[in-house]
């Protein structure tokens, strides 16, 4: 009778041919070591991806600049409020290190002075769109005071018809510069992959 096997006995067989690649797992490494290092520069930009580029070998150079990329490309989106200028420059002042190309500088200087006409047109927006709601959420507001008996404010953004409102006129507006961010985001990868 011939001797039972264990799973892993099994396993360590069916294996036993394959060999890890370490040039592969070398610029898996790499690769990880970008993408944690653009979050770190994020955080702090006084972190020199130069520098950290440099010291890393020269065949892994390509994977940790492409970890780096993949990060902040993802960054790229629109401005919540002002805060998230700072956000964004520092994005671009990371996408130039690893791009390395003066038309990525020049075309992501555009995008930051289109986003920051976006948060002025989002802000004029906001105001029209309330503007032009109010007499309808003064009269829903007369009308329940009306039945509870005393004073009734709402919050516009309480009012299902308001907000629903207030979304389709706002997703008009972040589908326009949705756009235009898009684009800076291929000729960013077209520029990345020339390098």
């Amino acid at each position: 009778m011939g001797r039972i096997k264990s799973a892993l006995e099994i396993a360590m067989e069916r294996t036993e041919s394959v060999k890890g690649d370490k040039t592969s797992i070398d610029l898996f490494g790499a690769k990880q070591q970008g993408k944690r290092l653009a979050n770190e520069f994020l955080e702090n930009q006084k972190i020199s991806l130069d520098e950290a580029i440099k010291k890393t070998p020269g065949d892994q150079q390509a994977s940790l600049k492409q970890g780096i990329f993949d990060v902040l490309i993802s960054r790229i989106t629109l401005p919540l409020s002002r805060d998230d200028e700072k956000r964004i420059e520092a994005v671009g002042a990371g996408l130039r290190t690893v791009i390395g190309d003066a038309r990525f500088t020049a075309l992501y200087k555009q995008l930051t002075q289109a986003l920051s006409r976006y948060l002025d047109e989002a802000a004029q927006y906001e105001r029209a769109i309330k503007e032009q709601y109010t007499p309808k959420l003064r009269q829903k507001e007369e009308e329940l005071s009306r039945r509870m008996g005393r004073q009734v404010q709402i919050d516009p953004f309480q009012d299902p018809e308001f907000v629903a409102f207030y979304n389709q006129n706002m997703n008009a507006l972040k589908e326009n510069y949705e756009a235009a961010i898009k684009q800076v985001r291929e000729q960013a990868l077209l520029l990345f992959e020339k390098k």
